[in-house]
């Protein structure tokens, strides 16, 4: 098997650089066999994440089911990603260190879609290859594999709106609006909880970070004290919402979802901190974005979009 590194970097400047040790699986990964890379046998494989995993549990995930695929195909797979899903000038250096490094291929998670096209399309005009991982770009032609997060996001607005009376007051902590992913999920719980006719008394960006959810959701429950509902927009945002609810005292009055299933979020479910959070596949997005890469490397073509699933947890399937 051949080496898989993390990289994080900062801007164009490197931060860290370490031999990936195992994660804790939150599910299983394709199961492990002996597989013929083909064509790709040698080639240089990145997983551009949006993040890094440590600190992260979705991300770790992904970088989990990517070292699997490397270990699974016998080829060398790396795992980088800037210092924060905020940094989108360290995430294009990468790709631009990538491409001069030779990569054949990338499975790159996109933390800007504008602002990463001409990285992407230089790559792309050298003929490495490809595929979008949990959020997508602008670039014609290349394959998403994840979650549909608008499907998703209108799966946790359902839940406020099956355990809420209607006109309810409810919030929004959204991710970074900027990627696809912080809009789809975004759109998706805005449309589900006005349809259904809860009251959506704000909106606001907490960028996927959970010191940011706690301190949004102390600012719409001092404007908004009879708060029904909240869904962040990831489980770290939630976290933080759980935090500053039981700070105020209302954590038992106000209904918190999430959206990732992360260990973290599991166990808050589990003990009734948060009521639910949304579920999806980040070890086969890890996986199938390597296993992609090759097919693509082999000359396979690709169906425009892999979706990964999405799945409703609550405390009845939490620990599952």
């Amino acid at each position: 098997m051949k080496a898989t590194r993390f990289l994080a970097v900062g801007g164009a400047a490197m931060l860290a650089l370490a031999i990936v040790g195992p994660v804790a699986a939150q599910d299983e990964s394709p199961a492990a066999a002996s597989k013929d890379p083909g064509a790709a046998a040698g080639a240089k494989l990145f997983v551009n994440m949006k993040g890094p995993s440590a600190g992260n549990p979705f991300w770790a995930l992904v970088e989990q089911g990517a070292v699997q695929a490397g270990a699974d195909y016998g080829v060398d797979v790396q795992v980088v990603a800037p210092s924060a899903e905020s940094d989108i000038p360290g995430q294009i250096a990468l790709i631009e260190d990538n491409t001069a490094q030779g990569a054949a291929g990338m499975a790159i998670a996109v933390t800007d879609a504008v602002a990463l096209n001409p990285a992407i399309q230089a790559a792309m005009d050298q003929g490495v290859k490809v595929v979008w991982v949990d959020s997508g770009g602008d670039n014609e032609g290349v394959t998403y594999i994840g979650t549909d997060n608008a499907v998703g996001a209108a799966l946790a607005g359902k839940y406020l709106c099956d355990n809420l009376e209607p006109g309810s007051k409810v919030a929004i902590l959204q991710g970074l609006i900027t990627t696809t992913t912080g809009m789809a999920r975004a759109d998706g719980s805005k449309a589900a909880v006005t349809e259904c006719g809860l009251d959506l008394v704000m909106e606001v960006p907490a960028n996927w970070d959970r010191a940011q959810g706690l301190a949004a959701t102390e600012d719409i429950i001092t404007q908004h004290p009879d708060l029904a509902g909240i869904f962040g927009s990831n489980d770290e945002m939630a976290l933080g919402a759980v935090e500053a609810l039981r700070a105020a005292d209302l954590l038992d009055q106000v209904t918190v979802v999430g959206y990732d299933a992360n260990p973290d979020a599991r166990e808050a479910v589990l003990a009734g901190d948060m009521e639910a959070t949304i579920a999806q596949n980040p070890i086969n997005m890890g996986y199938f974005g390597v296993e992609s890469l090759i097919k693509l490397i082999n000359g396979e073509t690709l169906d425009p979009t892999i979706d990964t699933g999405v799945e409703l947890i609550t405390a009845e399937n939490a620990a599952s």
